[in-house]
């Protein structure tokens, strides 16, 4: 049998006595690959030994080309998921965003892929990132959210009725005949084009619409149109930006031990990092690295229906997709690109094994969370004193920063502290930052007390590179390691990095860093509507006759609100404003509650 065997590309699979198919697999030259198994046995590691003493009979298909090969083992192997191949599964861990099949088409989420239903996009290994672009979808384009079957008959027979979305706006009525089926797929071709991380041409539609709007003086639909482009330039800036010269690739990195295999891959449009995803594959025979990591690269392209024409790798791929350039990179921005994404697998294995480790050896979880934290960010010393800061300036007023400290991997609520910006006019964060950053160590340096292990700012590259020139002009700087979180893709920056980290989704040292980021700013959201509401009082304090500033700051301070000024003993308002003011003080109190009733 094995010396009949072609010497053509094809796809060979294994059977053992019970005639069960336990290994699949794909070979430029049939008969080579196929007779390697069986010569030179004490080459072959255990578990290949192991796979042949249980093959009984050798079946083959003759393909035209190594592609075509591919493709058919990539498919054989899922319809019959033999024991000994890796299981090529739909990854059902994240969600995806669906444009379902039908009219008027809706966008759905969907941890599930059943291609009858609609087209598949993702998926999102953060699903917080996927709800913003949903919604940042629906303020762009009048999409229905419900599940009525709009079916031309049925709307012609008058069957449904507007919802409370049309009366307010966001939906333009398809269900009574209110909007025409390809006025709507119009929104559609540019709901697609946005989820497949082009910007461009929607982009460019907002622009004339609104210039045209301005040459017929239809100034309200030329705002919104302006409004409209800028929630979609907004949205891209808080991308992963690389180089806009870098228009549309595929990064793929991997690095295998004996047992396991961690891959990355990114997704990069118009130089923005539009997916990213790692994870990990258990290898079941001693697979080559190239024709493994071209298996997966496969695998993902489809998941993530990528049509790039380039795939940048750190091993050259095994075989040559149809009209796709294979590119190991050794210089260039597509060096640091695919850098990045090795540095993201490296990252990822060592987490894991940390993780692993810790499990292994039970003990503290805030210590071994601490510890992969340490890890993570290639700490020296165990971080366990953080400070994180956030700057909050609603609408521009009141501006505050606050700072939390966890200590021991806990919140340590005595320690935290809240600013008010001394130098900075108007809401200008990167100079709050820098002023409060200074501030904060300036004074712990001067009482020569603890510094942190590690300092977390809520921001990317801007307010970081704020932090850094403060630390920097008290000396400080490269003596407290010093982190930036940005919240749309949770990427980690690093001072003079220009790459982000992207720490696993589920990883304990990330919800680590999550939970500071968002302690301080329910902290500094809190502390700013206080600021606000003292200020209103003190304003209308500042109202009544014979009370100025200074008095309204004390009454405010001494009694907390209005009402209670007014329940307040006469005694008690004498201490505050002296004997003469309070009388007069009582009646404008009164007659100013009695208004406001």
């Amino acid at each position: 049998m094995l010396s009949s065997l072609p010497e053509e590309p094809g796809v060979y699979r294994y059977f053992d006595e019970a005639n069960t198919i336990i290994y699949i697999g794909k070979a430029k030259n049939l008969k080579n690959r196929v007779n390697s198994y069986f010569s030179n046995l004490k080459n072959h590691d255990t578990k290949t030994r192991k796979l042949v003493s249980q093959i009984r009979r050798v079946e083959f298909t003759i393909v035209h080309s190594e592609f075509d090969a591919l493709l058919l083992e990539n498919t054989l192997i899922k319809q019959f998921q033999p024991k000994y191949n890796i299981l090529l599964r739909d990854d059902k861990t994240y969600p995806f965003i669906c444009l379902t099949k039908e009219h008027f088409p809706r966008l759905i989420t969907s941890r599930r892929i059943d291609h009858q239903i609609g087209t598949y996009f993702g998926p999102f290994a953060n699903p917080k990132s996927m709800h913003a672009l949903l919604e940042l979808l629906h303020q762009l384009y009048p999409l229905r959210t419900c599940a009525l079957a709009l079916k031309p008959g049925n709307i012609e027979q008058g069957k449904f009725k507007v919802c409370l979305e049309y009366h307010i706006g966001n939906c333009k009525g398809p269900c009574e005949g209110l909007q025409s089926e390809s006025t709507y797929l119009e929104y559609i071709d540019s709901v697609t084009q946005i989820l497949k991380g082009h910007f461009q041409k929607p982009k460019q539609y907002f622009v004339e619409k609104m210039n045209e709007a301005s040459a017929r003086l239809a100034f309200e639909v030329a705002q919104e149109m302006k409004e409209k482009w800028e929630l979609l330039e907004n949205y891209q800036a808080r991308s992963t930006v690389v180089n806009p010269a870098i228009h549309d690739v595929d990064v793929f990195s991997m690095v295998a031990d004996d047992s396991l295999a961690y891959i990355n891959f990114m997704k990069v449009i118009n130089g923005t990092i539009t997916q990213s995803q790692t994870w990990e594959v258990k290898k079941k025979l001693n697979e080559d690295e190239a024709e493994l990591l071209t298996m997966l690269i496969w695998e993902k392209r489809d998941q993530f229906q990528s049509e790039a024409k380039e795939i940048l790798t750190n091993i050259p791929m095994a075989i040559e997709f149809k009209g796709v350039k294979n590119t190991v990179p050794v210089m260039s921005d597509k060096k640091k690109l695919l850098d990045m994404s090795l540095k993201n697998v490296l990252y990822f294995r060592k987490e894991k094994a940390d993780r692993k480790a810790a499990e292994e050896s039970g003990g503290d979880r805030k210590m071994r969370v601490m510890l992969t934290l340490k890890n993570d960010l290639r700490l020296s010393t165990l971080p366990k004193h953080i400070e994180c800061f956030d700057n909050s300036n609603l609408q521009g007023t009141n501006p505050v920063s606050a700072m939390v400290c966890f200590l021991q991997g806990v919140p340590a609520k005595k320690e935290y502290r809240l600013f008010t910006p001394k130098t900075v006019v108007g809401p200008d964060d990167f100079t709050t930052m820098r002023e409060v950053v200074a501030r904060r160590y300036t004074r712990l340096v001067e009482e020569e007390s603890d510094l942190p292990d590690l300092i977390i700012i809520d921001g990317g590259k801007g307010q970081l590179s704020a932090a850094c020139e403060a630390l920097k002009s008290i000396g400080l700087y490269g003596k407290i390691p010093v982190i930036g979180i940005a919240k749309r893709l949770e990427e980690i920056y690093f001072p003079e990095d220009t790459l982000p980290l992207y720490i696993d989704k589920k990883s304990e040292s990330l919800k680590l860093i999550q939970q500071l980021r968002d302690e301080a700013h329910r902290f500094g959201i809190t502390a700013h509507r206080n600021k606000r509401s003292k200020h209103f009082i003190v304003s209308q304090l500042e109202e009544l006759e014979g009370i100025g500033k200074l008095t309204a700051q004390k009454l405010l301070k001494h009694f907390g609100t209005i009402r209670n000024m007014f329940d307040a003993p006469v005694e008690e308002l004498e201490k505050v404003v002296g004997k003469a003011k309070t009388p007069q003080l009582r009646v404008q109190i009164k007659r100013w509650l009695d208004e406001k009733n």
